[in-house]
């Protein structure tokens, strides 16, 4: 298996070569040169498998160059009970995704019962485990270089925290997180992690870290790595919670589920589009946005226009406060047929500030099962009081987003699985003014609000940040 740029001009590479760097060369991101594919046969061998079982068989596709036995170890590693413990009641945390049931052919996949309450775990757990596999093997050290918009960056501090070949520089938007959001960040007192506050907004901060990545000189000489989702590895760890939902709701391979996604950076659905892609029987995949709804103006009108940092609204469901949606060039890269040289055309309009229209493609999003919608403070507020009265369960702002949007696109006999992409209790303020009382929260979290914090405040300039990583690299 090797991997190409979505931009055509770096060398196709192995897993193991790409995991550590994020974006090609070139600027692309890389994928591989044909999706491995699920037949019927290998979806019902598939059906009763464990977590981690299931995790092997499609990973395994992906990546030839560890070994099997070894591969197969990680995997046992990451995903266990004791690793994702924080399941609601009645839940069995083995499941590591269970299902819930809302009412018939609704249901909430819950990924966020990892260390961090977000999604982003179920990936990052796996990430953090080869990098140090893979560091261990060449004897290398790696600089990490991301940015959040509020939960990849404690995922990632979580699963790289402690492991001595591991720097991690964390950039995220100063005082544009929930209170819970910031307190894991910057409440962690381990030697190598880095947390940077950047005046602005997530674009900001991941504008630095492409920009960083970009410039292969410092890259190499520093050995920047990426855990964003622009990350390879990233990807294929989320396709599998999309098997384990598919096979939780169906009894046959003939049927067909749609999956709604709470969206900012585009990596999680992107996920869905590559299972899809694999073979998987997806009917919708149901893009989700909140006020900022850049990919909800692309899949209704073909246009795709960033709005920049000035006119990037700052919501109450904050992960998903994103107008340059990263991981959205992989799916733009498939959409075109695979023709780099007019992802090139494209993305060089995006990354000098513009835009580009491809509505004459159009009819071709049909083909993928794209579809979408947005959410507002409004909507998302009557979700989580419909959620609770209704359903009994309490769910975050970005999931109500992405059940608002769910609802709007239900048909009948398709099972309808919304992505839970966080636990409540990382955004309180919210559920307070939704509910009127406090999320429950997990007792080994209370009070990390009031733990001492340690952050640097930044202002969004790349050449401060290669000097912050100059500095603490020769220490």
């Amino acid at each position: 298996m090797k991997y190409i740029s979505t931009r055509g001009l770096s060398p196709a590479l192995s897993f193991s070569e790409i995991l550590l760097g994020g974006l090609a060369p070139d600027g692309g991101l890389y994928l591989p040169e044909s999706y491995p594919q699920f037949n019927d046969a290998d979806l019902s061998a598939m059906r009763d498998m464990s977590y981690a079982d299931l995790a092997f068989a499609i990973l395994s596709r992906l990546v030839d160059d560890i070994p099997a036995q070894d591969l197969k170890a990680i995997i046992a590693k990451t995903y266990t009970a004791e690793v994702y413990s924080f399941t609601r009641a009645g839940q069995n945390a083995a499941d590591i995704t269970p299902t819930l049931k809302l009412e018939d052919n609704l249901y909430l996949l819950s990924l966020s019962n990892g260390p961090t309450l977000a999604f982003k775990d179920m990936a990052m757990q796996l990430l953090g485990n080869l990098f140090e596999y893979v560091l261990t093997k060449t004897g290398k050290t790696t600089n990490i270089l991301g940015a959040t918009s509020g939960d990849t960056g404690s995922a990632a501090e979580y699963a790289m925290r402690g492991k001595k070949a591991i720097r991690v520089f964390m950039l995220s938007p100063n005082k544009k997180m929930s209170r819970f959001q910031a307190a894991q960040m910057f409440s962690l007192k381990d030697e190598n992690i880095y947390n940077i506050a950047v005046n602005g907004v997530f674009d900001d901060c991941q504008d630095m870290v492409k920009a960083v990545s970009n410039d292969a000189d410092f890259k190499a000489q520093y050995k920047i790595g990426a855990v964003n989702s622009i990350n390879w590895g990233r990807i294929i760890a989320q396709v599998v919670y999309y098997f384990k939902g598919y096979f939780a709701v169906t009894k046959s391979n003939a049927q067909k589920v749609s999956f709604a996604v709470p969206s900012g950076n585009f990596g999680n659905v992107c996920a869905g589009h590559i299972a899809r892609m694999m073979g998987l029987p997806i009917d919708k995949l149901v893009v989700a946005t909140n006020e900022n709804d850049v990919l909800d103006e692309f899949f209704k009108t073909g246009a795709y226009r960033p709005r920049g940092s000035a006119k990037t609204y700052h919501t109450s469901s904050p992960s998903m406060d994103i107008s340059k949606a990263s991981n959205f060039e992989r799916f733009v890269f498939d959409l075109v047929g695979r023709d780099s040289a007019k992802v090139r055309e494209l993305w060089g309009s995006v990354d000098q500030g513009g835009a580009f229209d491809i509505k004459q493609l159009l009819p071709k999003l049909a083909n993928y099962g794209f579809v979408s919608g947005s959410s507002n403070h409004t909507n998302r507020m009557q979700t989580i009081r419909v959620a609770h009265e209704k359903y009994g369960v309490t769910i975050d702002t970005h999931t109500a987003d992405g059940l608002k949007v769910a609802l709007e696109y239900r048909e009948a006999k398709v099972p309808m699985i919304v992505l839970e992409t966080a636990l409540p209790a990382k955004f309180e303020d919210a559920i307070v003014e939704a509910l009127g009382h406090l999320p429950e929260r997990p007792a080994a979290l209370n009070g990390i609000e009031d733990l001492p914090q340690k952050f640097l405040v930044m202002d969004a300039d790349v050449l401060a940040i290669k000097d912050f990583i100059i500095k603490n690299t020769k220490r």
